[in-house]
């Protein structure tokens, strides 16, 4: 525990301090004595002023001490260390955090971690194909697992066709279909295959496989739709503000149709733009073309994960016994035979 009253003899070894510091300091100056703090038992830091411009508020800290029972004070150390008014650098903050929205231009390049949980891993057709794909081998373990172990799969053992759904499958999946209306799960309406729904205010919806679901399913169902003319001008638009000719893209690594971070869009407009995912993306919820770009590529920098250390060479662990005294029975010249001369040839 430290003693709250400064040994009397290490408080007086001002000089001494003084000596120190202006030893550390040389060639420049130290300034006046400021304070003294009792470390420990006859352990004393005497304080000064820094005279350099550049460390306005800063101490130079020398440590004294004695032993117990002695007269004389012996230096311990003396370091430069911030006062309570000293002028310090912000503390540092990681690349990572301090970027924000928007900050990324031309020709910046935004690394993403190997485990950035915005992403996972996507189907891409290398590795294998899907489970139903006519392009899987026939003895691939993802055709075998998709078809069973008797080769049927869910086409049937015949193969001609899908086999009907019950009335219990068949409900689930007009049910999944079914638009979701505002209330308790218990007030949502349950619709049976084949039969008309209705929706919060009454009004019959269409049945699910008619022209009229079908036209709503795909947003037809509408006083007036997208012209093929509007349909072009928008599309100008949008690649006229985030295309391939403007300076993010001529700078990017690749483009955003290799980019995990694109929501295509649907329709024909799906073959030319989709909307950007990234929050740090200067189009971050704005719809880009396929061929625009930016540093923030899913796949343009992969940050590296940090190197294991090697195991240490010398195991601390274990402790060697060594002789003080050579063994005079370990080495190959006997010690009680005849002198031989030694020398070079």
């Amino acid at each position: 525990m430290r003693s709250r009253t400064p040994d009397r003899l290490c408080a007086e070894a001002v000089d001494l301090a003084r000596a120190a510091a202006e030893e550390a300091a040389f060639p420049g100056p130290v300034g006046e004595h400021v304070a003294l703090a009792a470390d420990g038992d006859r352990v004393v830091t005497h304080f000064f002023e820094c005279a350099e411009p550049g460390y306005r508020g800063w101490r130079w800290a020398v440590t004294v001490a004695r032993a117990s029972r002695a007269k004389v004070v012996t230096l311990d150390e003396t370091v430069l260390l911030p006062g309570p008014e000293a002028l310090l650098a912000p503390e540092w903050v990681p690349w990572s955090e301090r970027l924000r929205p928007g900050d990324m231009g031309p020709g910046d390049l935004l690394p993403t971690e190997a485990d950035d949980l915005r992403l996972e891993p996507g189907f891409t057709g290398e590795d294998a194909p899907p489970p139903n794909s006519v392009l899987a081998d026939e003895g691939s373990p993802v055709r075998a697992v998709a078809e069973g172990p008797d080769g049927a799969g869910t086409e049937g053992a015949a193969g001609a066709g899908r086999a009907p759904l019950s009335g219990e499958l068949a409900q689930l999946a007009d049910t999944e279909d079914a638009d979701v209306t505002p209330g308790s799960p218990a007030t949502q309406p349950v619709p049976v295959a084949g039969a008309p729904a209705t929706a919060a205010d009454g009004s019959e919806l269409p049945v699910i496989g008619t022209i009229a679901g079908v036209a709503q399913e795909l947003g037809l169902g509408r006083a007036r739709v997208l012209s093929r003319y509007g349909l072009h001008v928008a599309a100008d638009r949008w690649d006229e503000a985030y295309g391939a000719k403007t300076p993010m893209a001529q700078a990017a690594p690749a483009s955003c149709m290799t980019c995990g971070f694109l929501v295509p869009l649907t329709g024909s407009l799906r073959q030319a733009f989709g909307v950007c995912a990234n929050e740090f993306s200067p189009a971050d919820g704005r719809v880009v073309s396929l061929s625009y770009g930016c540093g923030g590529h899913s796949e343009a920098a992969v940050m590296p994960k940090p190197p294991r250390p090697a195991p240490p060479v010398i195991d601390e662990t274990v402790v060697d016994p060594l002789t003080l005294r050579p063994d005079r029975t370990g080495g190959s010249v006997e010690p009680d035979g005849p002198a031989e001369e030694l020398g070079h040839s």
